[in-house]
Parts: structure tokens; C-alpha cells; sequence
């Protein structure tokens, strides 16, 4: 095939192998009608190799594989992506010539080849796409390359959207708070399983008339004495004057290449819990509010440079729904770099309306792997939450692979 072309499939379900000379990271995206993915669900790679019809697997004699099976393809998805990306950082295809071969998955009669030609400063590129016209499904030679990487692909179909202002304190949604989670006895997650949420009572009284909180626990800190500098494993307890902080708090993170190394693109999310530690949804560049507005990404920062934060996550602790009872706050390196790149990471909980720092963890040590669970917080029986500082290091490129290590770390 050539650049533009396309034929069509014979076959209802077809693989498509991209291979090279050197190791590539190979992707497919399942774009609707605006061309962009529906959710990062419709990201599919090697850390998360399965989505609606599509799957990701290692090729025969090397490469990657993304496989469609067309019959399954939900119908709001009009084409679907496959992407391969350099694995090594700053490499480009000059002087590579990656080939996509697509063949019939259920015999493995090939039914199309092609290899882009002068690729030169790429260090991503779309190979080929498969797309449904009339009816029918097709296949269509791109080859369209991308100099900003994996990142620049994303970007153009949804994946990571344009940076916004931050939200401003006046913006923060005007639902009533919501009641404290039910709490398990000490040492235990949560209510037993099969226990009910309580429905949502009616706006609560003025704070004045609110009944303080129960004290922190011994050898827990809190917010009385001002800002907290937590180390590892430590935790503070979000109470003030005897009362739980159930306002707007902004958790900022941020970090700096480490000296002379390249910029590198971290991106920071957050993974909402309920009391049996599965995940209820997770907020990220690709999904920039949860919850109802409840909780609200200020964007993705593709390069880390620059004073100050480099991603904020807000929470409005009062508007989470009941079955939330745990967050945890964690950065991956999307382009495949490890944190030993990176120097000066940290996080940081401010109060989102006045801006004073509340709370502030920075890591003393770096790890050469691609994620970390930065710090958590937790609801306890008495309403408060409870942060306590991680920086546990785990491999991992995207927010989907944080899942299940943030949940054992809850």
C-alpha cells in the first residue's frame, strides 16, 4: 500500500503487526465521529491490552500486535488508530522503516503491507487505520508522523486535552456536603461487605453548630500548629481547631528534569476508592472532572519546566459522594522515563480558596521506574481525612496500571 490508499477488509477480524529494526511501543485508539476516543478506556497498549473489540499482544517474531474484531467494535466508534511509538527516549525513525502488515487474525492470510517512507525527525507515528464506511470496514495507509512523540498522538485524539486556567475558588460546585463514609473498626478497610451507603441527609448546619471532631489519635499530627512537612510512611490528620477540613483543598504537584537531563512528560492523576479499596473512577489529562465535579484536573504539562506546580488535582472533601472513602495521588512518566531523570518531585495539599499551604511531602530518593504513589488520603469514622505521605515506586506508564498497587497501598 501506499500513502492514502485503502482497501477493503475481507476478513471480520484482522491484526495488524507493526514491526522494526528497533523496539517500538505500538498502540491502537478508537476514535468516534469527532475523531477523538469516547474515555481512556479507548486506549489500548501494552499496559492496558484490551479494550471494546480491540486487544494488544506481542507479535510472532517480534513487534506488536493490535487485533480488531470489527463485530465487536461498539457502533459509536467510526475508526481505530494503531500508533507506534520509538521506545527509546529522544530516538527518532530517521534511518527506520517500521512496517504495519495486516492479515486475516483467523488464518493469518496477510492481507495488506505497509512501510511508511521518509520518515526522518518522527519519534511517533500513525501506521495505518481501520475504519468503517458505509457499512463496510476498510484499511487506509497513513503513515502521518509526529515529532512530540507518543504525546503528540494522544493530544490530536483526546487522550491528553489543552492545559486550562485553574478553577477558580467560585467555580467549585454548590452541592451540600456530603455525610462521612461509614467507617470499619479499627484495623479494618470498611464497612462489612454488602453493607449499604446512607442516603444523603439535607444541607448540614452551620459550621458553629457542627459538633467538633474527636481528637486526633496519639502520634498524629495535625493542622493547628500550621503548615506540616511529612517524611515517609507519616501521616497528618486534616483537623483544625478541633474541627474536620471538609472545605476545597488543591493537591499541587510538581518536579524538574534532573541536571542535564531531557525534559520529561509526568503526568499527575488521582484514583477515587470505596471501603472494599475497588476503584470507583479516577481523574487525569484525559478526564479532567469525576465525580460530579467533585474533583477537577487543571490540566496536562507535557515538559515539568517552570516555577511552582507542575499538575493540580482540586477536591472538594465536602461534595465526594459517601461511597469514596479513600484517594490516592499518583505520577507516571508517560514517555517511558524513569524517575532517576527526575529531580525536586514532590506534592503539596493547599486550601484551594485562600491558597495556604497545608501540607508538604517532598521525595528524597528516586527510583528508575516509570510510576509513584505519591500520598492518600483517607476518610475516618469520625468525618475527617488523614494524609499520609508514600513515594512508593511501582512500573507503570499510564494511570490504569496504578490501579491495583494504589489499592493495596490504601
Amino acid at each position: 500500500m501506499t500513502p492514502g490508499s485503502n482497501l477493503p477488509l475481507s476478513a471480520v477480524r484482522v491484526a495488524v503487526d507493526v514491526t522494526a529494526p528497533v523496539r517500538l511501543d505500538v498502540s491502537g485508539l478508537l476514535l468516534a465521529a469527532d475523531g477523538k476516543v469516547r474515555s481512556d478506556d479507548d486506549f489500548v497498549f501494552y499496559n492496558q491490552p484490551a479494550g471494546p473489540g480491540v486487544t494488544h499482544s506481542a507479535a510472532a517474531g517480534g513487534g506488536d500486535t493490535i487485533t480488531v474484531d470489527t463485530a465487536a467494535v461498539p457502533d459509536g466508534i467510526e475508526k481505530i488508530v494503531v500508533t507506534a511509538s520509538l521506545d527509546q527516549p529522544g530516538a527518532t525513525f530517521a534511518g527506520t522503516e517500521p512496517t504495519g502488515t495486516v492479515r486475516n487474525a483467523d488464518d493469518n492470510s496477510v492481507l495488506a503491507s505497509f512501510t511508511p517512507p521518509q520518515l526522518g525527525a518522527e519519534t511517533a507515528l500513525v501506521v495505518v487505520e481501520i475504519y468503517r464506511r458505509s457499512g463496510a470496514w476498510k484499511v487506509r495507509a497513513v503513515g502521518q508522523g509526529y515529532a512530540n512523540g507518543l504525546a503528540g498522538i494522544a493530544t490530536d485524539f483526546g487522550v491528553s486535552v489543552e492545559e486550562p486556567a485553574a478553577p477558580a475558588p467560585a467555580a467549585a460546585p454548590q452541592a451540600p456536603p456530603a455525610p462521612p463514609a461509614p467507617a470499619a473498626p479499627a484495623g479494618q478497610w470498611g464497612p462489612p461487605a454488602g453493607t449499604p451507603a446512607p442516603a444523603a441527609p439535607p444541607a448540614a448546619p452551620p459550621a458553629p453548630a457542627a459538633a467538633p471532631a474527636a481528637p486526633a489519635a496519639p502520634g498524629k499530627i495535625n493542622l493547628d500548629k500550621g503548615r506540616v512537612s511529612l517524611q515517609k510512611n507519616q501521616t497528618v490528620s486534616l483537623v483544625k481547631g478541633g474541627r474536620p477540613l471538609l472545605s476545597s483543598v488543591r493537591m499541587g504537584l510538581g518536579w524538574e528534569p534532573a541536571f542535564r537531563s531531557k525534559s520529561i512528560d509526568l503526568d499527575a492523576s488521582v484514583i477515587a476508592y470505596g471501603p472494599d479499596r475497588k476503584k470507583v473512577d479516577n481523574c487525569f489529562f484525559g478526564k479532567l472532572m469525576i465525580l460530579g465535579g467533585a474533583i477537577q484536573h487543571s490540566g496536562d504539562n507535557l515538559t515539568g519546566e517552570g516555577a511552582g506546580d507542575d499538575e493540580a488535582i482540586t477536591v472538594h472533601l465536602g461534595g465526594l459522594p459517601p461511597e469514596v472513602t479513600g484517594l490516592v495521588f499518583v505520577v507516571n512518566s508517560f514517555s517511558g522515563q524513569k524517575f532517576s531523570d527526575v529531580a525536586k518531585a514532590y506534592c503539596r495539599l493547599l486550601d484551594a480558596q485562600s491558597g495556604e499551604e497545608l501540607v508538604r511531602f517532598d521525595l528524597t530518593h528516586s527510583e528508575p521506574r516509570t510510576g509513584v504513589m505519591m500520598a492518600k488520603l483517607i476518610r475516618q469514622f469520625s468525618g475527617e481525612w488523614e494524609m499520609t505521605a508514600l513515594g512508593e515506586y511501582v512500573d507503570a506508564r499510564t494511570v490504569r496500571g496504578m490501579v491495583k498497587p494504589a489499592g493495596k497501598a490504601l
